[in-house]
């Protein structure tokens, strides 16, 4: 069934109901855990180009990344992570690609309410361009 699943997280609540949500799953699979988050900051989208540190976002990021796959190894799963610079929809897809992942888990709901706006939902880009299934959770749900 699922061997590998990707859920980007957001560094917010709204993790915390898409891990509950997945965890059970993940345990009745036997599924490794793909945990990711994108930085989308201006360093963030600017860091290879213009060869620049670790902006305070990303660091926070990083340890915060390290801190849940920590908490769901000591549970007994199968856990990696990566932080990625970027879109954050281009980014989970292009993740999604290279890692063949089987499902994307994910909130519906950020902390990008004026760019989800403009630019439509970060997971609705996701639902529409991958070929995997994609298990969206309604945050605070």
């Amino acid at each position: 069934m699922y061997k590998r699943i990707l859920i980007p997280l957001e560094n917010s609540v709204a993790d915390r109901a898409i891990l509950q949500h997945i965890k059970p799953l993940a345990k009745m699979t036997g599924a490794s855990l793909l945990l990711m988050h994108v930085a989308d900051g201006w360093v963030a989208r600017n860091f290879e180009q213009l060869n620049l540190a670790e902006s305070e976002e990303m660091r926070t990021d990083r340890a915060y990344l390290e801190s849940v796959a920590k908490a769901l190894r000591d549970d007994g799963f199968e856990v990696s992570h990566v932080l990625a610079m970027g879109e954050p929809s281009d980014e989970i897809i292009k993740f999604a690609h290279k890692h063949k992942v089987d499902l994307i888990a994910m909130s519906t709901h950020g902390h990008r309410f004026i760019s989800d706006l403009l630019y439509g939902s970060t997971a609705d880009k996701v639902r529409h361009l991958v070929d995997v299934p994609v298990l969206l959770l309604k945050a605070g749900h």
